[in-house]
């Protein structure tokens, strides 16, 4: 049985990686996609875990292959992408996998896949608990955080680009309805 694909995106601080973690523990047969990134491992960060680290040179190269269904250059030869082959590898062993990212890449996946995927947008209630919750983590300086809150808004006028769209605005009901929403997806 071939595996589905499930496409998270969301503005920093909308809850999107807790309700990911939460899905990932609910018996689904879900499997995580793996990001590849150009820039350097940090701390305890391996190969093929957390991310496929892969020179700017390399990457260039596995773009012009045409070896991913979606990339961006965030700064200069410091890139972030999905690698096709890794997430074939995953459908084909039946795995539902889950992509976490960011809108325009979401897009491009869900354009990559089109039924078999399930694009879902998780919004913050609005803007400015959105910045409640990133001062609240405490691990950002106040210029990061308006830069995030600048991108989010930015990303909110994606939302009506996806299948679903959750407002965690109580995180235990955004938990439950996207569970939900990917048991009737998953037909399970």
């Amino acid at each position: 049985m071939v595996g589905k694909l499930i496409i998270f995106s969301a503005p920093s601080g909308s809850g999107k990686s807790t309700i990911i973690n939460y899905l990932l523990q609910q018996g689904l047969n879900l499997a995580f996609s793996v990001s590849a990134t150009s820039r350097p491992p940090r701390g305890t960060e391996r190969h093929g875990v957390e991310y496929y680290f892969l020179a700017p040179e390399e990457f260039r190269q596995r773009i012009a292959n045409g070896e991913f269904l979606e990339y961006e250059e965030v700064y200069q030869d410091r890139f972030y992408g999905t690698l096709k082959a890794p997430i074939e590898q995953q459908l084909a062993e039946g795995f539902n996998v889950v992509f976490d990212v960011d809108v325009v890449g979401g897009c491009n996946i869900k354009k990559f896949y089109g039924e078999r995927a399930l694009s879902v947008f998780i919004q913050p209630p609005s803007v400015e608990e959105l910045r409640k919750r990133l001062l609240g983590r405490g691990t950002d300086t106040l210029e990061v955080i308006e830069s995030r809150v600048a991108k989010a808004e930015f990303e909110l006028g994606f939302a009506d680009k996806f299948d679903v769209v959750i407002v965690n605005d109580d995180l235990e009901k955004a938990k439950a309805d996207t569970l939900s929403v990917l048991r009737e997806f998953l037909g399970v």
